[in-house]
């Protein structure tokens, strides 16, 4: 199966990292596995931290990261 095609995006900007977004981000990955997370411009500078937060936070592995679009997967349990 082709994940890209299913890929959620969620975006991070000027509000930055909070319990409301990572929460978000589990749930994301509980149903999908792979998240696509797009960082603003306006963060950048900041954002190798906020992947660092995000990953450690929801348990899951960077597997790609370009400009300003990271991508994190997590298996689900059970496969």
């Amino acid at each position: 199966m082709n994940r890209s095609l299913s890929t959620i995006t969620i975006n991070i900007g000027k509000s930055k990292i909070n319990d409301n977004v990572i929460d978000e981000i589990k749930r994301q990955l509980k149903e999908n596995e792979v998240v696509k997370l797009r960082f603003s411009k306006g963060i950048s500078a900041e954002k190798q931290n906020y992947i660092t937060e995000i990953i450690e936070k929801s348990n899951s592995k960077l597997i790609d990261f370009r400009g300003n679009v990271a991508v994190i997967f997590k298996q689900r349990r059970g496969k």
